[in-house]
Parts: structure tokens; C-alpha cells; sequence
């Protein structure tokens, strides 16, 4: 049987697929009473309240990447990532390629999804705007000033860019990594064999995609 699994799917699941995702709403989704209360209480937005009722009905999995993705050694024949890696510390980056090599099998391949920094600086270069280049970079972050803001940020973490990345330099973090064959792929291609509901498209033109073999 073959299983390919979507880490940090948030609310673009892939059908088919197994998804997994690290926020608390995934969590909350099993735990309805806790949930009532936070959101009685003015913890949750709508929108993750929403994101919650999503989570339950798609069957997303929670994972915290970084440190255990539930799935046996070489058990994984495709893993997907999209736009989750530039939220994490540079330096931990690679604990997760760690971890997805241990749950992929040999030959297996992994494609990962990410705002594309060159993106952003040829706009830059378009129209001059600083302001606008440093917004789309969500590298930037408001410190929380109510009570509720600052307990958020404490339980939930930091939901802004930690750091921005282009092929090249996604292809040069996959090879450290022990990854083969790191190739740029245009948006709508892969090499993977029957990617089936897979978006190949996803985030485009602002993404970049990156495949890579596990040797």
C-alpha cells in the first residue's frame, strides 16, 4: 500500500492523502468541552473556531514535526510540505528533514513548498516599495500588548516567518540534509508517480517548489 503524507496541511488537505498539522485546533477539535470554554472566554476567533469544525470533518492528525512524526521508519513513500518550513527556526529546519527521512523509504521522494524570497524582491524591483517588500516577508512580527494577546502568544507560539528561502538555497538545505537529487520544479510538474489530488500549483506564482530522493 502505498501512503503519502501532507505535513502542516493547515487548511489545504490533501485528499487521499494523510494530513497533518501542528496547530492547537487540531488538538481542540477532540477536545469539544476545553474548546466551549476558550471560546466562551475569548481565546478563539472565528476563524480558528471554524478551522476547528474543518480539522474534525478532513481528519487532519496532529504532529509536531520537529520532534516525532507518527509514522513507522520507512513506512512513507511521498511526503509533502507547503509553506510551513519558513515558520520555523533555520536551525530546526533541519530536525524536521531528519525526521522525514527516518518515515521515508528508500527511493522515496519528498516535495517541499515555499514563499519564493526572489518573488518578492523582483516586485520589489518593479515598484520600489520597501514597505510593501518587508510586509509580504511576514518576517516581521507585533509584540502582543492585551493579556489575552500575550497568554495567546505563549500557548500558540509565533505564527510569523522565521526565515525566507529560493530554490537554490532549498536545494542546498535538502542535500545537507542527506536528501539526492534536489531539482526546482515549475509549479504544475513533479516527478512523483500518480501525485493524485496533490496541488501541484499550490500558493503559485509566490511559491517555489523543491523535490528531492531519499537515498
Amino acid at each position: 500500500m502505498t501512503l503519502k503524507i501532507n505535513i502542516g496541511c493547515g487548511q489545504t488537505p490533501t485528499k487521499g492523502w494523510r494530513n497533518y498539522d501542528k496547530s492547537w485546533s487540531i488538538r481542540l477539535a477532540k477536545k469539544p468541552l476545553i474548546a466551549f470554554i476558550l471560546r466562551k472566554s475569548g481565546f478563539l476567533s472565528e476563524p480558528q473556531q471554524q478551522f476547528i469544525s474543518f480539522a474534525k470533518k478532513e481528519n487532519i492528525l496532529w504532529a509536531n514535526a520537529i520532534k516525532k512524526i507518527p509514522e513507522k521508519n520507512a513506512s512513507v513513500d511521498v511526503l509533502y510540505s507547503s509553506h510551513m518550513i519558513e515558520h520555523i527556526e533555520k536551525d530546526d529546519v533541519g530536525k524536521f528533514f531528519k525526521e522525514a527521512r527516518r518515515i521515508l523509504k528508500s527511493g522515496g521522494a519528498i516535495r517541499i513548498a515555499v514563499p519564493n524570497i526572489n518573488y518578492h524582491v523582483e516586485n520589489y524591483l518593479k515598484d520600489g516599495d520597501a514597505d510593501k517588500l518587508i510586509e509580504s516577508t511576514h518576517l516581521t512580527r507585533k509584540s502582543p500588548k492585551t493579556i489575552i494577546s500575550k497568554i495567546k502568544y505563549f500557548i500558540i507560539g509565533d505564527r510569523n516567518h522565521q526565515w525566507m528561502y529560493d530554490g537554490n538555497s532549498l536545494c542546498q538545505l535538502l542535500s545537507s540534509s542527506g536528501f539526492q537529487e534536489p531539482q526546482v520544479m515549475e509549479a504544475g510538474s513533479t516527478n512523483i508517480s500518480d501525485p493524485g489530488a496533490l496541488d501541484l500549483k499550490e500558493r503559485s506564482p509566490e511559491s517555489v517548489f523543491v523535490e528531492a530522493i531519499n537515498p
